[in-house]
């Protein structure tokens, strides 16, 4: 007998019965809670700040194309084989080298859902006194159970409905800083002012572009959210969803007006907390109420991705046996308790760290994805897998290391190391599939012995 094809074991795994999928409006506007993050007012600052506003708006059009190329591709294998970033990485890692992405996925949305809710605290510091770390505390609390049990599916609709408060939020920002202190275009055609650490190298729109690569767990993110999808949806969530739509509102739109604000507002310093500041200063409550809602939004998704990540490592890596609440606290314990640290310092230095990990895993799976459209079913066990898939772990092992040294050693570390981990990870694996035979970690037992699929399988029901 043959050996089925991907797209087989997809099919005969479906005949099951399909699992339920998030509806084309609910996945959209839990999606779109990302697009609020104050994160990317900053950085499009920042990166102006540095470069020039010329050199970081091209920087950041390349970013915008970059990263709708590559979420429209992972996005609609995820869409398709319904595989989170966990059961993705089985192919590409094997078993147990994917307990090594769940952690690193884990780590980073933890990190993530620290930074931004930083920024929420601060802005109630500014606003009414108070210590740090009982406004860190409040934040922590109140955002924990937006993303556990069913308090989940309202906060999707909720997000919907908060979005144009942050959107108007901003424009208010922009007329009101206008209309005080004058709407020039010399925030258009700034020049650099500051060389910021661990961004420098290279021309300022090609180290625009590697600052962004920092943030490719967005790729990570994507591959989670559209797997909760529906297939008949593929071609809206990739153009609309996770395309050009959101990144030109995400990375673009955000940007300008970061820029203007910082630009245009005296004092405001081009960090995410005096952005936020910013706000608050201009606006008083309102401000207050725009930081509040944009960061509340998208930390649903960093504290829901943190938590499902941390408990999967948990359950597979350390063998406990707990409910995903459980592994909530513990993961809201270590937001609150790193929240305490002066994080906020080392932003730029960890985005570069992360960005090396992250961009490796990116690498290989993009490669993977183009070499393999369909790929196999997110349902497969665990111990249908290898424990280790030789060319994605060598590949990912040799380009992480190499960026980082890259990243710490070489004269533009920060603009070229991101750049050279992401090719040479793809290389790589490339290179290894006929050295090791392995097109994908699932063992070859797993196809052996399934009936024949019928002719048209792309008429089953999702």
């Amino acid at each position: 007998m043959s050996t089925p094809s991907s797209t087989e074991v997809s099919y005969l795994l479906d005949s099951a019965g399909p699992t339920p999928r998030m509806s084309r409006g609910s996945l959209a506007m839990a999606w779109y809670g990302v697009v609020s993050a104050m994160f990317f007012v900053y950085i499009g600052a920042a990166m102006a700040v540095a470069y020039g506003t010329r050199d970081a708006l091209i920087g950041i059009a390349l970013a915008i194309a970059a990263y709708t190329f590559i979420n429209i591709l992972l996005s609609k294998r995820a869409l398709h084989t319904r595989a989170s970033v966990a059961q993705f990485s089985r192919t590409i890692l094997g078993n147990s080298g994917s307990i090594v992405a769940t952690i690193i996925f884990a780590t980073v949305a933890i990190y993530y859902a620290v930074f931004e809710g930083i920024i929420v605290a601060f802005a109630f510091q500014a606003m009414f006194g108070g210590p740090m770390w009982m406004w860190s505390l409040i934040v922590v609390l109140y955002s924990t159970p937006l993303v556990v049990g069913r308090v989940r599916n309202f906060l999707d609709k909720l997000n919907g409905w908060l979005m144009p408060v942050y959107w108007l939020g901003l424009v208010a920002a922009v007329v009101i800083a206008g209309v005080k202190y004058g709407f020039e275009s010399t925030w258009l055609t700034q020049g650099p002012e500051l060389a910021l650490p661990f961004a420098s190298g290279g021309p300022g729109w090609l180290a625009t572009f590697a600052a962004y690569m920092g943030s490719w767990i967005m790729m990570m993110y994507t591959v989670d959210y559209a797997a909760m999808g529906q297939r008949k949806d593929a071609v809206f969530h990739s153009n609309y969803t996770f395309g050009w739509l959101f990144y030109t509102l995400a990375f673009g739109v955000n940007a300008l007006i970061g820029i203007f604000l910082t630009f245009t507002i005296p004092g405001v310093e081009a960090s995410e907390t005096g952005i936020a500041g910013g706000l608050v200063g201009l606006m008083g409550i309102f401000g207050l109420l725009v930081v509040f809602v944009s960061q509340t939004r998208i930390n649903t998704a960093n504290y829901w991705l943190a938590f499902e990540n941390l408990a999967l490592f948990g359950r597979r890596a350390l063998k406990i046996k707990a409910p995903t609440w459980a592994f909530a606290v513990v993961g809201a314990i270590l937001i609150y308790l790193i929240m305490l640290l002066p994080i906020t310092e080392y932003i730029l230095l960890a985005l570069a760290w992360q960005g090396i990990v992250v961009t490796a895993w990116v690498g290989i799976a993009v490669t993977h994805a183009i070499l393999d459209k369909i790929g196999e079913h997110g349902n497969v066990q665990d111990e249908d897998y290898r424990a280790f898939n030789r060319p994605g772990i060598i590949a990912w092992v040799v380009a992480t290391t190499v960026g980082l040294l890259v990243l710490n050693l070489a004269p533009s570390g920060a603009t070229w190391g991101p750049i050279v981990t992401t090719v040479l990870g793809a290389v790589l694996y490339l290179a290894l599939q006929p050295v090791f035979k392995e097109k994908t970690a699932l063992k070859d037992a797993v196809s052996h012995g399934m009936e024949p699929i019928p002719s048209k399988p792309e008429a089953v029901a999702v």
